[in-house]
């Protein structure tokens, strides 16, 4: 900013950060009116005391901008200016900004409530490991905008695509197994994820599916839902989840009666639409293939603009210094 350029000097005085300094400018005025304390002690007479009297009183009559020097004034205003701290308000920065347009779509099927997972030495149903890891992902996800999506008979979006990933924690602690049914429509939900990513842009429209089952129900089969993807440019990755799918007793996984994951149905999702297909025996495992998603190619999206504040205090400060300076080497001195 030039120092000629008053209208740009005005504004950075507009934006100062302290503006209360300006009150300190007739402080010197007001330290010299201050009456002088009367002293309690006997006062001591001396030879020519009525002289020195009337000099003092000349003295104390003149006003006190007459027995200042005006450079010292000037450096004054000055130095009240610099604290002021007058600022610039920069040209506007908008900061890169890391994000992703994602779906998360849970199984909610009554398979999810097999009690094949273990969490912290604890046996727990698959839901609750399901949660438990989701829970973390969506730690990581500050500046990500992450839709909730669950499924079984049918398809229900519980949030849509938001910032708000506290929201989305919430209600995805508060669905429970048989909320949307007790089978399986895998089409359904990929279908529905799609729709709520369709007015995203291209190249950040992710859907994450995790199931632990085979589609048994729904309208749209999930090859048909896969194609709609891949036409659409949505990105699934689709996670199996689940051990053997067996009975247990006491928490010790029994053979056989349980439903089986069709992986083969899963891998063909992912490969049409250009995700990856991952398989999760266990929680451990599921939080290492969550781990792999959170290292997926970010997309740079626009930040919120700012303007920078330039600090301007500098120019006033050493322009006091100066005219104190000068006050001090000015040839009056010396006479």
């Amino acid at each position: 900013m030039s120092a000629l350029d008053t209208a740009a000097w005005l504004q950075a005085f507009a934006e100062s950060a302290w503006p209360w300094a300006w009150w300190l400018l007739p402080l010197p005025l007001l330290v010299a009116l201050l009456p002088a304390l009367a002293s309690r002690a006997s006062a001591l007479r001396v030879p020519y005391g009525d002289a020195l009297r009337g000099i003092a009183r000349e003295g104390a009559h003149r006003p006190v901008w007459r027995r200042t020097p005006w450079l010292l004034w000037l450096a004054w205003i000055c130095l009240c200016a610099a604290l002021t701290r007058p600022q610039e308000l920069g040209a506007p920065v908008t900061p890169p900004h890391q994000a992703r347009q994602m779906m998360l779509a849970v199984d909610l099927s009554a398979s999810m409530t097999e009690p094949d997972m273990q969490i912290g030495g604890q046996v727990v149903d698959r839901l609750t490991a399901a949660k438990a890891v989701l829970a973390d992902f969506l730690d990581r996800r500050q500046g990500d905008r992450v839709g909730l999506l669950v499924f079984a008979e049918r398809a229900y979006a519980l949030t849509p695509l938001t910032a708000d990933l506290a929201t989305v924690r919430d209600q995805l602690r508060d669905a429970v197994v048989g909320l949307a049914g007790r089978q399986t429509a895998i089409g359904d939900a990929l279908a529905l994820s799609v729709k709520r990513l369709r007015e995203q842009p291209l190249g950040q429209r992710v859907v994450i599916l995790l199931t632990d089952g085979e589609s048994n129900a729904g309208s749209i089969t999930p090859e048909k839902a896969a194609d709609l993807a891949a036409a659409t440019g949505v990105r699934v990755h689709t996670i199996a989840f689940g051990g053997a799918g067996g009975y247990s007793l006491f928490g010790i996984p029994l053979p056989g009666g349980g439903d089986e994951i069709d992986e083969t149905a899963l891998r063909q999702i992912a490969s049409k639409t250009g995700g990856r297909f991952f398989r999760a025996r266990d929680a451990a495992e599921l939080a290492g293939i969550y781990a792999e998603l959170d290292r997926l190619e970010p997309v740079a999206a626009a930040g919120i603009a700012v303007r920078p504040r330039i600090e301007r205090y500098p120019g006033p400060l050493a322009l006091a210094l100066l005219l104190m300076a000068l006050h001090f080497a000015w040839p009056w001195r010396a006479r």
